[in-house]
């Protein structure tokens, strides 16, 4: 089943040629979902051949504009293109204000229902669930209130081994064993071990966003063994005193909080537009971990269970 991450922007807060705002979309089976919507997001999308009318919901990270200026825009088109499926929008404390008086002075009159959730950065814990995901937060540190996200796959039922059905089997057999359930006849004997009788589900996969945060050791308890994850790493490691200063990572520091979470893959972005080229980001992390990938702008990344 689809589970994948598609790279819309990856700049930092300074547009550079080739580089856009903050902005990602997830697609699980048959639901897609926003993360972040930097200035031009909806234009992104275009391009992606995606329609964004199958968006569900939106998860916004923080309030610095490159990562929620394009949110207005794409709110406004979605209406105009006469959406009347709900849409849920998760953000910090402010958006919702922000969103009204934008509205209000432009005369704004949304066709669909919009669910604004406020997120509470000093209270990280599930938020949202779905028939496929669960969403919780994480807490990151960044010079306004700012979370990151992480998406854990539901698990799935064991599969019936076709061939092994009998006309004896119920339909509560049959459901008991999809449940990891081996089914005992009324005197106690045991009739269909699910080990026997079912395959074992795929393993459930995880995506984790962080996006703007100073380097932050505390976040590797809430990021263990996930799957991919995607880490800013604004500046070099010779700019870490400036990274500090600011907020931010290098791409060393990403790389370590990677290495000791035991992701298995991770995707880096959000570059300072010192940085004209990604290479040597994109090594100074692989030198620490070596499976590092750069969030480049319209590539779509699978997500694969370790």
């Amino acid at each position: 089943m689809t589970f994948q991450v598609t790279i819309l922007g990856s700049g930092s807060a300074l547009p550079q040629p080739g580089r856009h705002f903050s902005s990602q979309l997830l697609t699980v089976e048959h639901e897609c979902f926003l993360i972040d919507c930097g200035e031009g997001t909806q234009y992104r999308l275009l391009e992606q051949k995606f329609r964004p009318s199958r968006l569900r919901a939106i998860f916004i990270s923080h309030l610095h504009g490159d990562h929620y200026f394009g949110l207005f825009g794409l709110l406004n088109s979605l209406s105009l293109g006469s959406r009347t499926e709900e849409l849920y929008l998760f953000g910090p404390k402010g958006l919702g204000d922000i969103i009204t008086e934008v509205f209000r002075h432009s005369s704004t009159r949304l066709s669909y229902p919009l669910h604004y959730h406020e997120l509470d950065a000093d209270n990280p814990g599930p938020i949202w669930s779905t028939s496929t995901l669960t969403i919780h937060t994480v807490p990151l540190q960044h010079r306004v209130p700012c979370t990151g996200f992480l998406f854990r796959e539901k698990s799935k039922a064991r599969r019936i081994i076709k061939e092994k059905i009998t006309l004896d089997m119920t339909y509560q057999h049959m459901r008991m064993l999809k449940e990891g359930r081996d089914v005992y006849d009324n005197e106690g004997n045991l009739l269909y071990p699910y080990e026997d009788y079912t395959y074992a589900p795929p393993k459930p996969r995880s995506y984790a966003y962080c996006s703007d945060t100073a380097y932050l050791p505390e976040l590797v308890p809430y990021l263990q063994d996930v799957d991919m994850l995607y880490h800013e790493a604004t500046f070099l490691e010779d700019l870490s005193e400036r990274a500090k200063k600011t907020f931010h990572s290098t791409a060393a520091q990403a790389a370590r909080i990677a290495e000791q979470a035991r992701i298995g893959k991770l995707l880096i972005g959000h570059l300072s537009s010192r940085y004209l080229d990604s290479e040597a980001s994109l090594q100074e992390a692989r030198s620490i971990f070596p499976n590092t990938y750069m969030a480049a702008e319209g590539v779509t990344f699978e997500v694969l269970a370790q």
